[in-house]
């Protein structure tokens, strides 16, 4: 129960204003029966006690019935030695302190976004099982043929035709090694790295690519500005059955749709409100263009092909997503 007693006192140390400037000292008369401890003229609920062990999630949840009872007993006398502070700074009038005052309405606005946002993501339905079944049947990589990924990586600057000649060696089979030596030759210079991963550690648009490989086997990417050699040199086999992915599943999508739903709603409110920047944060006016001379020809920009934004839309580095290491890669 460490783990359980440090995370309430995180909880109670990130709270106390909130919880007790706007709380504890109010003079309102609870049941006796809902009443948990008197502390001078202020009073602690059993609510508040429920409440902060809900913040405990999981822990509190598997608690044993005495490890529970005990929990409760801490709970209580935490909110108790939170009383006696927050009956001083009120005494010392610390309360209407400018500092006090702003991290009050910071904590006032925290909690009502929150519950805003929570109120909205519960109103999303429930994934249901048959859309978790379908996610594990479109994402093989990640279940049913899951692997760990044993990786060596290259990180370079892409200049003109670099990615073709590196792409070159890896289809002939030339090791990471031979790469360096001769990127060390053409004085180019690169980082190395190697990490090992699961699946699920692999970001999501790089992870078919890799899943595509037999061992032994390598690509480059590129994407515009950033060359990486990757070669998978080993790889397990670690599949995950459905019955244990599936409540997995539904969590990730539960949240996902949460997310998106959050996102949705926070841009419908910005595109409906009214919002000014004002002082330092006012938008720079653009300068005036010059005037065109009436000789001169109208210029018109490329226009971007669809495929050609989908490609800059969809392209990805996968440099930031693996640890640095193997230095004598250089």
């Amino acid at each position: 129960m460490n783990s359980s007693r440090l995370k309430l006192s995180a909880i109670l140390i990130a709270l106390p204003l909130a919880i007790g400037l706007y709380g504890c000292d109010k003079d309102e008369k609870k049941p006796a029966s809902q009443v948990a401890a008197k502390v001078n003229s202020s009073e602690i609920s059993v609510h508040q006690i429920n409440f902060l062990l809900s913040r405990l999630g999981p822990a509190a949840a598997a608690a044993t019935p005495e490890q529970a009872k005990k929990l409760r007993q801490d709970v209580l006398e935490k909110l108790i030695e939170q009383q006696l502070a927050v009956d001083q700074a009120v005494e010392k009038k610390i309360d209407r302190s400018p500092e006090v005052m702003e991290a009050l309405e910071a904590a006032r606005r925290e909690v009502l976004s929150r519950a805003y946002l929570e109120q909205v993501v519960s109103a999303q339905g429930k994934v249901t099982p048959d859309e978790a079944r379908a996610y594990y049947r479109q994402n093989p990589a990640l279940f049913a043929e899951r692997r760990l990924y044993n990786i060596q990586e290259i990180q370079l600057a892409a200049a003109d035709g670099l990615a073709a000649k590196l792409r070159d060696q890896i289809n002939a089979g030339k090791s990471m090694e031979d790469i360096a030596r001769w990127l060390k030759a053409q004085d180019i210079k690169f980082g190395g790295g190697s990490a090992a991963r699961a699946a699920e550690q692999v970001p999501l648009p790089l992870l078919p690519k890799l899943h595509a490989l037999k061992d032994g086997q390598g690509l480059v990417l590129e994407d515009g500005k950033a060359i990486t050699v990757m070669r998978l040199v080993a790889s397990q086999s670690q599949p995950v059955d459905e019955a244990t992915a599936l409540p997995r599943i539904q969590q990730f999508l539960g949240n996902q749709r949460g997310g998106e739903a959050a996102a949705r709603e926070i841009k419908q409110l910005r595109d409906k409100a009214t919002i000014s920047y004002l002082g330092d944060f006012a938008p720079v006016a653009a300068p005036a263009a010059p005037a065109a001379s009436p000789a001169a020809a109208p210029t018109t920009a490329p226009a971007t092909t669809p495929a050609a934004a989908s490609s800059e839309k969809s392209a990805t580095t996968p440099a930031n997503a693996l640890e640095k290491g193997v230095a004598g890669l250089k």
